[in-house]
């Protein structure tokens, strides 16, 4: 298995000291893949950034996207300034129509790969260090009210048509009920699953190992499932992975995200535009909405790093009580005095 899940061939465009930051972060910090792939794109576009504003080059030609910065050594690196960033992420959010959101992202591409630079002695000083980022604006997670949940969950086990419902009731109802990730979902083994089905091991971001509990309706689902999985009638494959696609492997994240995006449609959820992330804010919206979870339980069940992360969830209901007051049929009596 390659360093990162880019092409070998792609991986190749990128200079040697991005290629050895890569590599550095994905087998001695342990970050994901996924993450240092998102972040080494974001550098590519630093750099052509770079390299056309330094050539004079006219930076909105289409040929931007074609751009080599296979040349890059730490020499060039290390010629980043403070000044050269502000304007980076200007370009970013006034040429590109980049969100603050995505101008945020790129910006932490950078302060990683700096901070590597400075811990490797490349650089002297970090570029990075004393630059805000762009402010976010803030919007909550959309989410399924609990009928709407209900209704899909309903739409699926409904589905007379599908060959494989089964197996898609078990991956929404997991979604639902235990608010994984839609990759460690996907990573899930036979043997990640205790013998009594309560409960089942996830492998999250940067690849660390927790425990996720498994309620009524989530080990129902997973013993119907298992009957199917475990039948050599239907299934001949030595893999050990637990959801299986129709050529009897791993299922990918693209085929469950159509399986999500086909139910919510035929839900008549579609409009919604809701995503399978969104599933994983219904389970955790559902369950702090309930009043029996604590915040810190939560983080803990979501697999968050940080609090400030989980705390997403007290805006929602602190909205909904909002929304409950604004609607008092008084809300707007306002008798003036004689």
């Amino acid at each position: 298995m390659s360093v990162l899940t880019l092409k070998s061939d792609e991986f190749k465009t990128f200079p040697l000291v991005l290629r050895e930051y890569a590599a550095y972060n994905v087998t001695i910090k342990g970050n994901s893949e996924k993450t240092i792939c998102e972040y080494l794109l974001d550098l590519r576009t630093f750099f052509r950034f770079m390299l056309m504003r330094r050539e004079g080059q006219d930076l909105s030609r289409e040929d931007f996207e074609r751009k080599s910065i296979v040349m890059i050594t730490e020499d060039d690196v290390r010629l980043v300034n403070q000044k050269m960033i502000i304007e980076y992420l200007m370009f970013a959010g006034f040429e590109r129509d980049n969100s603050a959101t995505t101008r945020m992202r790129k910006l932490s591409s950078l302060r990683s790969f700096y901070h590597y630079a400075y811990t490797k002695h490349i650089v002297e000083v970090n570029p990075t260090a004393d630059i805000d980022a762009p402010k976010k604006s803030k919007t909550l997670p959309k989410y399924l009210t609990v009928e709407e949940a209900v209704h899909l969950l309903e739409t699926v086990r409904g589905d007379t048509s599908s060959k494989t419902v089964v197996r898609d009731y078990a991956i929404i109802v997991l979604f639902l009920n235990t608010g994984m990730r839609l990759s460690e979902l996907v990573g899930l083994n036979l043997q990640s699953f205790d013998s009594e089905l309560t409960q089942v091991k996830v492998l999250g971001k940067g690849n660390k190992e927790r425990l996720v509990y498994l309620n009524r309706a989530a080990t129902a689902a997973i013993e119907d499932y298992l009957r199917i999985r475990l039948d050599p009638k239907y299934i001949r494959t030595d893999t050990t992975a637990f959801f299986l696609s129709g050529r009897e492997q791993r299922i990918s994240v693209k085929t469950v995200q159509w399986i999500v995006y086909k139910y919510l449609k035929m839900a008549g959820l579609g409009d919604k535009k809701l995503s399978v992330h969104k599933l994983r804010h219904t389970a955790a919206t559902l369950m702090y909405q309930s009043g029996k979870v604590d915040i810190r339980v939560l983080k803990d069940i979501l697999g968050h790093e940080q609090l400030n992360t989980t705390q997403i969830y007290t805006h929602i209901v602190d909205r909904n009580i909002e929304d409950a007051v604004s609607s008092n049929p008084l809300a707007d009596v306002v008798i003036k005095k004689k």
